[in-house]
């Protein structure tokens, strides 16, 4: 995957883990906040890998003098 799309995918990831955990907490189901929390967590994760993946590129290019 490319940086962009674990970005994208990071951020979608965090915006339904967000809309789980205030339905969860509405309805008072506790499973549901704690499904929206560790989805939050993957789009976290999933944007992170993203970032490391443009800084290992732009460090690339830098050593190789290709920017």
């Amino acid at each position: 995957m490319s940086s962009t799309t674990d970005k994208l995918k990071g951020l979608a990831n965090e915006a339904v883990g967000n809309v789980k955990q205030a339905a969860g907490r509405v309805t008072g189901n506790d499973r549901l906040v704690a499904e929206g929390q560790a989805q939050e967590l993957k789009g976290e994760a999933q944007k992170t890998v993203g970032d490391v993946k443009d800084g290992a590129k732009s460090l690339a290019e830098t050593v190789t003098g290709r920017r």
